[in-house]
């Protein structure tokens, strides 16, 4: 299927009909197994969504992608016709993401090759885990639509029905790896950023590394999906595979914005620490992130730009009380922010003003992107950018890619960032970008 432009495309009569049905299913693994592309995978504490096949797909690259996919998105949607007894959960989504920058992205050997500046799909077929219920979902389009979309729904009812639960399976090992930048580039890195601060040019910037590791085996990412499920099941876990190759995944535990109704949803997570080997040093350990004039600074920096980028939107912003998140293998603080919109929005505006936020981004904006251009020496893709869906009311839920992935054949590419702020010290923000790879290395080594 040839990807139809955001900036381009137009439904005009298409049909595109949906059918749903609620089927006696407890895993949505034989979509992903199926191996048709594009494929995407979103699962959290309450919901689970496995989607595969693509009867549109809506690409867009440049500063207008985000309101290209908007556009095209709402086109399609006038044109679906939805059954009135489907629940909210069951109705058809667009699923996908973007890149972190909108510029061009890297030569042949990127890994991201496959990954535009955005792309979305409507798919074929959905399955949705939700309040113990599973429900089917099928798009068809074109004069045939509604058979089309019947068939698939009886196919795989059959299939769904018939599926045994997935096999434990062990990682597939790490033979070799390979670090950008290396740890005496980084602290030259680190140097020049804080150079920039000093001179007051930034408050803060987050600069990222990436980690190649080579294969010894086969990598099955549904099956690394369900491993981040017993270690993350409080994190965003998701898989984006395009039409062509390479799969990205990860499990993050940053949500950039959910959507419903006026009512939304985000937070800030800065400043990081490790984990104890016992409660009391958990407790030590978190104590000490709350009382950390560095991490604390680094944290109040986004949650203030957080509410800063919402209150053109809201008619009041709430903010939180800091608390810490503590994860698998690190501890954030974290801030709740919640805010009333003074009118109707789309989520993708809500995204495109939100991205990138202070966490992966960094402050004056366009000069910590500035720095971040002029210091990696690799393509982010779409590492630390926004991903996942919108319905057809314009609602959604986006988490931001990190603690993340980019796989092609036995290749997999990590990704992890530090916030540099004054008094950064090099050598401990690379100890905490190692920390922030453990989430999916674990699964790979």
């Amino acid at each position: 299927m040839e990807p139809l432009r955001g900036d381009e495309w137009t439904v005009g009569e298409t049909a595109v009909v949906t059918r749903g049905r609620r089927v006696e299913c407890g895993t949505t693994r034989p979509v992903l197994d199926a191996g048709v592309r594009p494929t995407f995978a979103w699962a959290t504490d309450s919901e689970a969504i496995a989607a595969s096949g693509a009867v549109a797909l809506v690409t867009a690259d440049g500063s207008s992608r985000f309101a290209d996919v908007q556009t095209a998105a709402e086109r399609l949607f006038d044109r679906c016709e939805v059954p009135t007894g489907l629940p909210s959960t069951a109705r058809p989504r667009l699923f996908g993401g973007f890149a972190f920058h909108e510029g061009d992205r890297d030569g042949d050997d990127s890994p991201w090759n496959e990954f535009p500046g955005a792309a979305f799909f409507l798919p074929e077929v959905q399955v949705t885990e939700s309040d113990g219920q599973t429900w089917l979902t099928t798009t068809g389009t074109g004069s045939s639509a509604a058979a089309e979309a019947d068939q698939r729904l009886e196919t795989w009812r059959d299939r769904l029905t018939d599926a045994e639960s997935p096999t434990h399976t062990t990682p597939p090992g790490v033979a070799d790896r390979e670090r950008t930048p290396s740890q005496a580039v980084w602290r030259d890195q680190v140097g020049n950023a804080l150079e920039r601060v000093e001179r007051g040019r930034l408050q803060k910037v987050v600069l990222a590394q990436a980690l190649r590791v080579s294969l010894r085996e086969e990598l099955s990412i549904p099956a690394v999906l369900d491993r981040l499920t017993e270690t993350y099941p409080d994190c965003y876990r998701f898989m984006f595979a395009p039409p062509g190759d390479g799969t990205f995944f990860g499990a993050t535990p940053e949500r950039l914005v959910s959507l419903r109704g006026r009512t939304v949803r985000t937070e800030a997570l800065a400043g990081s620490t490790g984990r104890g080997d016992t409660p009391a040093e958990d407790e030590w350990l978190a104590a000490e992130l709350l009382d950390s004039e560095k991490d604390v600074h680094e944290h109040q920096l986004v949650a203030d730009a957080i509410r800063d980028q919402l209150e053109p939107f809201a008619s009041s912003v709430r903010i939180g009380e800091r608390t810490v998140r503590r994860l698998a293998t690190v501890q954030h603080l974290r801030t709740s922010i919640t805010a009333e919109l003074e009118r109707d929005e789309h989520v993708l505006s809500l995204v495109e003003a939100l991205h990138p936020t202070p966490a992966v981004g960094g402050l004056p904006p366009d000069e910590a992107l500035r720095t971040i251009r002029e210091t990696e020496a690799f393509d982010r893709g779409w590492y630390a950018a926004p991903i996942g869906w919108v319905d057809a009311a314009g609602n959604g839920t986006f988490a931001v890619g990190i603690r993340s992935a980019v796989a092609r054949d036995r290749t997999a590419t990590l990704f992890a960032g530090a916030g540099i702020v004054a008094d950064s010290d090099p050598d401990r923000e690379w100890d905490e970008v190692q920390l922030k790879y453990r989430p999916i290395l674990d699964e790979l080594e």
